[in-house]
């Protein structure tokens, strides 16, 4: 195992940008299906929760612009430039309300991972607003509930299912442990 937490979670979030690029290669590239599914969004929320807030903002905003500037999907206007700060939002949310909840826990997971999918959503809705208005498009509130909501809804349930499942793996593993804040502070401070 790495001595270095620096150097471990450095390799870790490279690995789940590794995934993010790739994970969307199983929805075969149909955007409707990707839509749905959501597929980069698993390795942002598993970064920030593992790794850290400081990454998993950064693989979460690196990800989608990287993804349209190698494969071309998503296109970067104005649909990879909006994901980057939403799963910018995401991992940095998720990661830091996790690292502060007083016990890490499933519950806890739970938590985090929703008040991270309600601002991830509306930082996207907003800066679609924005984009919309540069370009001279029209970006509604019927839009935005359509598009981060109602075709959301299986990978919204696909991220509840999944990313706690694998919490509680690395958990059995001794990968990730859950713990007291005050453990976790104990553990940062020795390592």
């Amino acid at each position: 195992m790495m001595k270095n937490p620096n150097l471990k979670n450095l390799t870790l979030a490279a690995l789940f940008l590794s995934l993010g690029l790739l994970l969307p290669f199983v929805t075969g590239q149909i955007p409707q299906i990707g839509n749905m599914l959501l597929p980069m969004h698993l390795p942002v929320f598993l970064c920030g929760l593992i790794c850290g807030w400081q990454y998993g903002g950064l693989v979460g905003f690196v990800l989608p612009l990287l993804r349209s500037a190698m494969f071309g999907m998503p296109p970067i206007f104005p649909t990879a430039t909006a994901m980057a700060f939403e799963l910018m939002t995401y991992g940095l949310m998720a990661g830091l309300l996790y690292s502060r909840a007083r016990w890490q826990c499933v519950f806890s997971l739970y938590r985090c991972l929703i008040a991270a999918m309600v601002a991830g959503r509306v930082v996207w809705g907003v800066v679609q607003t924005v984009l919309m208005g540069i370009s001279g498009g029209v970006f509604t509130f019927q839009i935005f509930l359509t598009q981060s909501v109602l075709n959301a809804i299986p990978g919204i349930i696909a991220q509840l299912l999944l990313i706690p499942a694998v919490m509680v793996a690395l958990h059995r593993t001794g990968l990730v442990r859950f713990q007291r804040h005050d453990e976790a502070r104990h553990a940062e401070l020795h390592s």
